[in-house]
């Protein structure tokens, strides 16, 4: 499997929570129940899964593309880590707002429900500038031992994340989230 199809395939599990999300904020914006530790899960599997997991990988895929001749400084890959620390602040930002949300700041939740639109505009857009311009490049540029390679450094990175930290199924984890806001 290409480096490329491992990314777009998880791709497909961070797009799962996207969906998650806008069905916890539309059942907030109705006035339904949604659990605070709901959006703390939420924020552990962004930076467990899509920071320290994913954006490892896709930022390996960036550098073996710069060392393969794209120019790094006039190419999208430029924004790509800033766009990486955006959704980070993003989700720093949500799990301040849940704490005041349990601490009973019941204006929290309009903020929340604000932070949660911006952060998934963002990254449907990001997703799609690297499905569709990033994705494609390194299809042409990188030559298949350079795939190889990347497929192999995201091996290590899933290894070197199991073995780091309480590693969750992040794939059973979001259908338990699916089922919490009725998607499944």
């Amino acid at each position: 499997m290409k480096a490329t199809d491992i990314l777009k395939e998880e791709h497909q599990l961070i797009k799962r929570l996207l969906k998650v999300l806008a069905a916890a904020v539309q059942r907030l914006e109705q006035g339904q129940r949604v659990r605070p530790e709901f959006f703390l899960e939420v924020a552990d599997f962004n930076l467990n899964f899509t920071d320290r997991r994913h954006h490892r990988k896709e930022e390996a895929l960036f550098a073996s593309m710069v060392a393969h001749g794209l120019p790094e400084q006039t190419s999208a890959v430029a924004l790509m880590p800033q766009e990486h620390g955006q959704g980070l602040a993003h989700n720093e930002d949500l799990r301040g707002m849940v704490r005041r949300w349990q601490a009973g700041d019941d204006t929290a939740r309009a903020m929340i429900i604000a932070t949660v639109n911006e952060y998934a505009a963002m990254q449907h857009q990001h997703i799609h500038e690297e499905t569709h311009i990033l994705f494609p490049i390194a299809e042409q540029i990188l030559p298949p031992e350079a795939q190889d390679e990347l497929a192999a450094t995201f091996e290590r990175i899933d290894r070197e994340d199991i073995a780091s930290h309480a590693n969750p199924n992040y794939r059973a984890l979001m259908e338990t989230l699916e089922h919490e806001v009725g998607l499944r």
